[in-house]
């Protein structure tokens, strides 16, 4: 993104204050607008590989969380996931007021999507004809053992809980990482098998571009995240539910879990992928989305 989209009308406000980017194609006066929401760590820039397999009649609407990409940080008590969906409330409302909605969410942003459900039963229902969940999970995201065994798997459950709250008191400190070190850790962490060097440099250049304590502030609200019962609003959705079989950070049974939640979803397991779809298979994401808009 340049400065000039930064300054321009690619802004919106939120009713506490915080600036977010918004990044809209596709016809104005669509019929149906498909909204994408973003990962943990990552920002709108996630879904370039995406867009340019939809259809073209289609309206599309992404954005950087707060906290995240060109957003403005988030204040100090709003780095949740339901402020996540107020957020998303506010967005709808300004930048797509009228029409049918299809949403879909990567990681974080699937479980905004479900907070969105949560909190705001009444637009979901009215308004959104489809829902794509995308490598996310509804609970147990205090449990994670980044796909680690035994004791390791263990250690792993406690390093990842330290190095949130660490990043929400320390922020700043933490940065700048050299993107030289961060990129072997990204790789291994969140690709599967046979990962492409540019979408490594992609992703990595996303996580370097989030603020440090939002970025704490998301991860322990994400610890305490437990959806499961706002799947009901989702029920009488068309939705999908898409994992790859290699991914560490929402593994296969948390998608499951979401699946046995919403039986008549379409259920899609991508072999040798792991948690970065977008990239990883774009293809196959974006003939679920365009199954889910026709």
């Amino acid at each position: 993104m340049t400065a000039t989209e930064l300054r321009s009308g690619n802004r919106f406000r939120t009713s506490d204050g915080t600036a977010l980017f918004v990044r809209t194609s596709g016809p104005r006066q669509a019929a149906k607008t498909l909204v994408l929401v973003h990962a943990w760590t990552q920002d709108h820039t996630e879904w370039d590989p995406i867009l340019p397999l939809l259809p073209p009649d289609v309206a599309v609407l992404r954005y950087d969380h707060r906290g995240h990409g060109g957003s403005g940080p988030a204040a100090p008590g709003t780095a949740t996931l339901a402020q996540l969906a107020d957020d998303l409330a506010e967005l709808i409302a300004d930048r797509a007021p009228e029409g049918r909605l299809v949403l879909a969410g990567h990681s974080m942003g699937g479980m905004t999507v479900m907070a969105l459900a949560e909190r705001y039963p009444e637009l979901v229902s009215e308004r959104v004809d489809a829902v794509a969940l995308i490598a996310t999970s509804c609970s147990n995201m205090d449990k994670l053992t980044l796909g680690l065994r035994g004791r390791a798997g263990r250690a792993a459950i406690r390093v990842d809980k330290r190095l949130g709250q660490m990043l929400s008191h320390y922020g700043k400190e933490f940065l700048p990482i050299p993107a030289v070190l961060a990129r072997p850790a990204t790789k291994w962490l969140a690709f599967g098998r046979k990962a492409r060097r540019a979408d490594v440099r992609a992703m990595t250049a996303q996580f370097l571009r989030a603020h440090p304590s939002s970025v704490g502030g998301f991860r322990d609200s994400m610890s305490k995240h437990d959806r499961r019962a706002a799947l009901a609003v989702l029920k009488d959705k068309r939705c999908a539910v898409l994992v790859g079989d290699r991914d560490r950070l929402t593994p296969v049974p948390h998608a499951k879990v979401i699946a046995q939640e919403l039986p008549e979803a379409e259920f899609v397991l991508f072999p040798g992928a792991g948690h970065e779809l977008t990239y990883e298979r774009s293809q196959g994401v974006a003939a679920r989305l365009r199954r889910l808009l026709s």
